[in-house]
């Protein structure tokens, strides 16, 4: 083989090669944003699992079972978090009532564990977050024609005393979607609605997350924490008060720190004090300052 010959065949090799590895890297150019879509898809596939199972099985990190039995039993060995915020956003009022004819805590020798709120029979009440119905039934002695819904963000909530139920245990619905008409069944002294959060089974003042009146929640988000007192009376009873919590206070146009200590029951130096403010500080509306 000449010189010649033998240049030339390095030549072409070279130039093969060259062209195979031009080849290779166009190909891999060309596979990445595949690679990207079907990482894209396998993303928005497992997105939409997760959303299905969180409206099949709203807070399923939170509760262990799915019961249309009780309205709170779970148990003893029920495993209840030192602390848990709440996403109160995307909520609606059950009703625009803003009337609160009974509040939550001792009353009449009982605990009440809710908020009683005046509305008429035949009156519409509605969901009051996103989520799936769990115990439509009828009570007596107690609720009477009753509601319970659990919500996405981790809460319960009851309405009691209802004329007429408008929706079917395990139904999803939408936060302001009709569940039922107000009314005076079970154990009712006039129509009005009895209104209850829970988380667990642990009652939660609804005054701490509803501003009946003013037809707002108090805050974006709200905090249980759990205290010793609360984890005492469990034991001893399934159905008990929050006794701790951590309370917000949503500002709105005219509202003081004197006249927000006096609603909140705290002194103006303990709200100076949790949100790190001066006596003569100026207040935002929309403003949120921690009460607790």
């Amino acid at each position: 083989m000449s010189f010649n010959c033998i240049i030339k065949t390095g030549l072409v090799a070279a130039a093969t090669m060259v062209s195979m590895s031009s080849f290779a890297q166009d190909l891999i150019a060309r596979q990445a944003p595949i690679d990207k879509k079907l990482k894209a898809v396998d993303s928005l596939a497992l997105q939409n699992q997760i959303r299905a199972e969180q409206t099949e099985f709203p807070a399923l990190s939170i509760y262990p079972e799915w019961s249309n039995q009780y309205v709170h039993r779970y148990g003893k060995d029920i495993v209840i978090p030192d602390s848990c915020t709440f996403d109160l956003r995307g909520f609606h009022m059950p009703t625009p009532s803003t009337r609160v004819t009974s509040p939550f805590g001792p009353r009449w020798r009982r605990m009440h564990y809710g908020l009683d709120v005046k509305v008429y029979t035949g009156d519409t009440i509605v969901a009051a977050f996103d989520g799936k119905v769990r115990v439509v039934k009828y009570e007596r002695k107690g609720y009477g024609k009753y509601v319970v819904i659990r919500h996405d963000n981790g809460l319960e909530t009851v309405y009691g005393h209802l004329s007429k139920q408008l929706v079917k245990e395990n139904e999803i619905v939408k936060a302001g979607e009709p569940i039922g008409l107000g009314g005076n069944t079970g154990r009712s002294k006039g129509s009005h609605l009895h209104f209850e959060t829970r988380f667990l089974g642990i009652a939660i003042n609804p005054a701490y997350l509803f501003n009946f009146p003013k037809q707002d929640i108090v805050a974006d988000t709200y905090t249980f924490v759990k205290t010793k007192e609360m984890t005492r009376q469990r034991r001893g009873a399934g159905d008990i008060q929050v006794a701790g919590a951590i309370r917000y206070h949503k500002v709105r146009s005219g509202d003081t720190l004197s006249r927000i200590a006096k609603l909140r029951g705290v002194s103006i130096s303990s709200l100076c004090k949790l949100n790190n403010l001066k006596a003569t500080s100026t207040l935002r509306v929309g403003q949120v300052l921690r009460c607790s």
